[in-house]
Formats: C-alpha cells, structure tokens, sequence
C-alpha cells in the first residue's frame, strides 16, 4: 500500500504561482511512478504531469507545458512536487497526485493509488 497526502492548493489570482506537494508513505515511494491529474468543475478527471520514478523523465500536458514543473524527492521526503507559474482561470480544480508501480501513463485508470485532492481556484 501506498499512501498519498497533497498540500498547497489554495486561491490564487491569474499569472500568480503555486506549488503542490504530494507526501508518500508506505511501500518504497522511489519505485512508483507519478503523476498529477486534475479534475475541473463538472468535466472528467484529466492528465497534468508525469515524472519517472528516477525523476530522469517528464512529461506534461500541452495546456501546462512551460508553466507546470514536476519534480520529486526520492531521499527521507518522499515528495512528489507541481511547480504551477503563469496560472489561468481554466487551471481552476481539483489537483490529485497518484502513484503507478509501472511506467508512466497518461491515463488515470492505470495508476493504483491516489491521494485524497487539494483544490486549486485561480481568480481572472
């Protein structure tokens, strides 16, 4: 089992910045995959960002590429992070982190673990 706990949503306004950060605990966090995914008001659950389990790879959804950064600390932290820069309106969800004892993927079904979501609201 894997357990995941996100922080850092909150209200921010257009073109402001927020960081996620998603806890792991359990089985050993290093070899799971990670991803973000976000589900917006009244649409289905959609990909944010990936990160390999060594941290070596990317990957990003055209809609945050160049604002999102995803990172992760494999050592006593076990943290998965979404650096959010240059947030729009239509960034507005709620964010979940979830975990993945394969390769990275883009769709949610595939990961095995999941946190409980933390909101993210961005004023226009």
């Amino acid at each position: 089992q894997v357990q995941l706990v996100e922080s850092g949503g909150g209200l921010v306004q257009a073109g402001g910045s927020l960081r996620l950060s998603c806890a792991a605990s359990g089985r050993t966090f290093s070899r799971y995959a990670m991803g973000w995914f976000r589900q917006p008001p009244g649409k289905e659950r959609e990909f944010v960002a990936a990160i390999f389990w060594s941290g070596g790879a990317t990957y990003y959804a055209g809609s945050v590429k160049g604002r999102f950064t995803i990172s992760r600390d494999n050592t006593a932290k076990n943290t998965v992070y979404l650096q959010m820069n240059s947030l729009k309106a239509e960034d507005t969800a709620v964010y979940y982190c979830a975990a993945r004892s394969s390769v990275v993927s883009r769709t949610p079904d595939q990961y095995e673990y999941w946190g409980q979501g933390t909101q993210v609201t961005v004023s226009s």
